[in-house]
């Protein structure tokens, strides 16, 4: 069982930086594989960046090389670091909590309520 609970979205101007946190509760933080997810209006929900249990991370082409995420499991944190923002980043960025059996089987998969990422041309 984990809760997920993001922070740090906000308004910027194309160019500018944010850090988006994601503060996990529960229990499994350190054995889950963590992911940020974006949505803009009139689309799917995407994925923008993954970081395993182990440190492993991938990103999305539209992303690589201005997003980097990184976790802390001492303070069961995530975080996204996003630079050089442009308009087309934005959308409402959800974290992801997931764990997955070598057997295929997934155990868990929940979801953070959300923050509003806006940059502004």
């Amino acid at each position: 069982q984990v809760q997920l609970v993001e922070s740090g979205g906000g308004l910027v101007q194309a160019g500018g930086s944010l850090r988006l946190s994601c503060a996990a509760s529960g229990s499994g933080f350190s054995t889950s594989t963590m992911g940020w997810y974006r949505q803009a209006p009139g689309k799917q929900r995407e994925l923008v960046a993954v970081i395993s249990r182990g440190g492993s991370t991938d990103a999305e082409d539209a992303v690589k090389g201005r997003f980097t995420i990184s976790r802390d499991n001492a303070k069961n944190t995530v975080y996204l670091q996003m630079n050089s923002l442009k308009p087309e980043d934005t959308a409402v960025y959800y974290c992801n909590a997931r764990y997955t059996l070598t057997s295929g089987l997934l155990l868990y998969d929940y979801w953070g309520q959300g923050t509003q990422v806006t940059v502004s041309s």
